[in-house]
């Protein structure tokens, strides 16, 4: 090292977490001597009793662990008084371990450092000299408590040598200490090397794809859209040609509202705003302001994307967001995050949503069988704008049991969704042999889903693809206020939903 220190992102401390054997240590003496920080690790704060213990193979309690958090914590206040910035490592697995020393410090930085139970059983097991026995990793996995996106941690995949661990640490926290960098939500993620090739240009601007097992995924610069996703082989979205521009919405994010706002007009805190009409036929502004911006790549690695952009204040809409979406691929599928923060100093209304196609293989959507665990539909004029809301109970749009859509124009919205116990109303789109199909999982922020039948699509588009749109609230919420999202300064709404194949391929 030449001697000379980076500038440090705009935070108090840095406390760097993970299970034995991901990194932390080194990890963090990296970052710490960037930065010109001192590093303290959280080993040096156990008691011997505590190192006896864990020596002997034994794991420690929560009564082990409390007089070494508090500890840790004590000494992190010393150096928060004395404004000095500084590097801390803790294993801290469980929610409660943070928030132990995180609470009441909002300077404090959270950097978790993700990585497969094999590479981390390895590392442990070449580990000679120290008192943590790999024997013991097996107990700190079933504690571990991966961090939440409210923590806004900064998540790095370890499977990578220490110095470009350190490296993507120090950038992540640098873009979010940018002034119009939204914060990091909690997928596996490395910062993104300046070297990384980029695809040739297109009318949706680069392509960025994920990885896992046999499935794909590629989200594209523009709008931040999902445009497509398969499964061995076999596409599960009705998505858009690489070479081509987005129609229809396709797997678009509709952010800050979805849907419609008649006139473009609506009322917010004593003014009358005017939003510009995207939809002139049927005098109305459709599905928010960020579908045709470029949003930028945050972080990446194999099986996830994080993009993000800011929405600055602008006629018809004179509020600050700070808005990303993250798409991850796992064991269960396809998961996709998408949170807005309020950067502004005054309230914001907020709706968001997101505008997938689905496809089992038919050439119509005529003979697919769906499941909408919905008990209403509402009701909608010829505008689309919302007139009422019905009992699904005895209509052409009861599908809470599976039955095919047959020749049934859909432009709805349906709400009074049942939920499993996990939180989570299920949409099933099965190919007509019911042998295979797809559920598309609304979760955390969901309150509505569209389903489009595409009728109003040009030529081959026609009905050729299931629009499955997970939404925070109905159409004309703007106006109507109804299920409408305020957003205080500094709040964050975050929307989840997801894919999951099911059946034979």
């Amino acid at each position: 090292m030449s001697g000379a220190t980076e500038a440090g992102p705009s935070t108090d401390l840095v406390l760097v977490v993970g299970v034995a054997g991901s990194g932390k240590t080194t990890v963090a003496r990296i970052v710490a001597e960037r930065l010109g920080w001192p590093c303290r690790d959280a080993d040096e704060f156990h008691s011997e009793a505590n190192r006896a213990k864990m020596a002997a193979g034994h794991a420690l309690t929560d009564s082990d662990r409390g007089p070494w958090l508090d500890a840790i914590g004590a000494w992190m206040d010393r150096e928060i008084a004395a404004r000095q910035p500084a590097v801390v490592t803790c294993s801290a697995l469980k929610r409660a371990y943070r928030d132990r020393l995180l609470g009441g410090r909002p300077g404090v930085r959270l950097v978790y450092l993700h990585g497969s139970h094999e590479v981390i059983r390895s590392r442990l097991a070449a580990r000679h000299g120290h008192f943590f026995p790999a024997a013991l990793l097996d107990s700190q996995i079933k504690d571990l408590q991966e961090p939440e996106p409210d923590e806004r941690p900064v998540v790095v995949e370890i499977d990578q040598p220490p110095e470009a661990v350190a490296t993507a640490v120090l950038t992540l926290l640098h873009e979010e200490s940018a002034p119009g960098r939204p914060p990091t939500g909690g997928a596996t993620e490395r910062a993104v090397p300046p070297q990384e090739p980029r695809t040739p240009a297109s009318p949706t601007g680069e392509h960025w794809e994920l990885r896992h097992g046999g499935q794909s995924a590629v989200v594209v610069q523009l709008g931040g859209a999902l445009r497509h996703y398969e499964v061995d082989g076999r596409p599960l979205l009705d998505g858009f040609p690489a070479d081509g521009p987005i129609t229809g919405g396709r797997g678009q994010l509709l952010i800050p509202w979805p849907n419609r706002v008649g006139d473009g007009r609506y009322r917010f805190d004593g003014r009358e705003l005017q939003l510009p009409l995207t939809e002139p036929e049927q005098l109305n502004a459709i599905h928010g302001l960020l579908r045709w911006t470029p949003w930028h790549l945050l972080a990446r690695g194999e099986d996830t994307v994080r993009v993000g952009t800011t929405l600055f204040p602008q006629p018809g809409y004179p509020f600050l967001l700070d808005v990303f979406a993250e798409y991850r691929l796992g064991p269960a599928g396809l998961e996709v995050l998408v949170s807005a923060t309020n950067a502004g100093a005054v309230s914001a209304p907020y709706g968001v949503g997101q505008h997938p196609y689905l496809t089992v293989g038919p050439d119509l959507v005529d003979t697919v069988v769906l499941t909408v665990p919905a008990q209403y539909r509402l009701r909608t004029d010829e505008r689309g704008l919302p007139t009422g809301q019905e009992p699904v109970e005895g209509t052409a749009y009861d599908f809470r049991a599976a039955r095919p859509i047959g020749d049934l124009r859909l432009d709805t919205a349906f709400t009074g969704l049942d939920r499993d116990p996990e939180g989570r109303a299920v949409v099933r789109v099965a190919h007509p042999s019911g042998v295979r199909g797809v559920e598309l999982w609304l979760g955390e922020g969901t309150r509505y889903v569209q389903l489009f039948t595409g009728d109003t699509l040009a030529g081959p588009e026609r009905r050729r693809g299931l629009a499955v749109e997970a939404m925070s609230c109905p159409p004309d919420a703007f106006r109507s206020g109804t299920d409408l999202t305020v957003l205080e300064p500094g709040a964050t709404h975050v929307l989840r939903w997801g894919l999951s194949p099911w059946g034979l391929p």
